[in-house]
């Protein structure tokens, strides 16, 4: 399998050098990128989320929270969408068959409706909250507005069904998909988030943790570090601050164990980004060099 990664738009958070460590000064705003891959795969590209999509460049208002537009400010660039950036691979929007979700946050979700005859895979729990939407908080990271043409293709998974996998519970196939291709539920963040891991041709790991955490020092095992304003995000965020902290320890301890085996990566630090993507967060993917064909 071809593995591609897609940086589909930056968010840009007030506190500057509080929130990355890279923007200098504090009235600046700082940078974060939305880590997303394509893969080719027998059976079709496959999405792992999708970021903001072309509906939230154009009309941003009528598909976000004012409050989170204001936090986060997102760098709307239609050449940054996964859409765009896949065109200029040379592939089509029917060319994804599927799009596997770590959480329906609305910067990881907004892309879904680019492709609207994908299957969208995510765990049931995520699903359940991201409808109910039962707080406050609730209503500003889930959008329906974001969901319209692909909520009929949704496939749910329970979260508690699966394998043992480096230490995580419950971790399993996806319907349709190779088995390189894997859940793994990481709660915490939000009740249904999930990482996804991938196996590479060379037969290590991949693990696209989303936002179970979000600075690359956070998995240091000796010293786990996370900037101020990151810190506070995630507090804001979390739905569950026990399990959100077990995991990252479990992260870790599979980092120290088996850190020649998974590459472990978070959904927004641009420091990982761009040391996997050998490119700049700012730069959107580069044409293929051969023509593509995909199943």
């Amino acid at each position: 399998m071809r593995i591609h990664h897609l940086n589909c738009i930056s968010s840009c958070p007030l506190g500057g050098y509080l929130m990355d460590h890279r923007t200098p000064g504090l009235l600046t705003r700082g940078k974060l990128c939305c880590h997303c891959l394509a893969i080719e795969t027998g059976q079709g590209l496959v999405l792992v989320d999708t970021g903001f999509g072309l509906r939230d460049v154009h009309d941003p208002r009528s598909r976000l929270s004012k409050f989170f537009l204001t936090l986060l400010s997102p760098e709307f660039r239609e050449e940054m969408t996964a859409i765009r950036q896949l065109e200029r691979m040379g592939f089509r929007a029917g060319d994804v068959r599927h799009i596997v979700m770590t959480h329906l946050d609305f910067d990881h979700a907004g892309g879904m409706d680019d492709f609207p005859q994908a299957s969208v895979h995510l765990l049931q729990q995520e699903r359940d909250d991201a409808v109910l939407q039962k707080t406050w908080l609730d209503r500003q990271r889930f959008r329906p507005q974001q969901w319209g043409v692909t909520r009929a293709n949704w496939q749910v998974y329970p979260g508690s069904m699966g394998e043992r996998w480096f230490g995580f519970n419950a971790v399993r196939q996806l319907n349709g998909l190779p088995p390189e291709i894997l859940f793994v539920p990481l709660p915490g963040h939000t009740h249904g988030h999930a990482g996804v891991a991938v196996r590479q041709d060379d037969g290590r790991w991949l693990l696209l943790a989303g936002d179970a955490y979000f600075y690359h020092r956070e998995m240091d095992t000796d010293a786990p570090y996370c900037t101020p304003g990151l810190r506070m995000y995630q507090t804001l965020m979390e739905k569950d601050r026990k399990a959100r902290l077990a995991n990252q320890h479990r992260l870790r301890e599979m980092r120290r164990r088996h850190g020649s085996e998974v590459r472990v990566f978070c959904s927004h630090d641009p420091l990982e980004y761009e040391q996997l993507s050998g490119r700049l967060m700012g730069t959107p993917a580069a044409p293929q060099r051969q023509p593509v064909s995909v199943l």
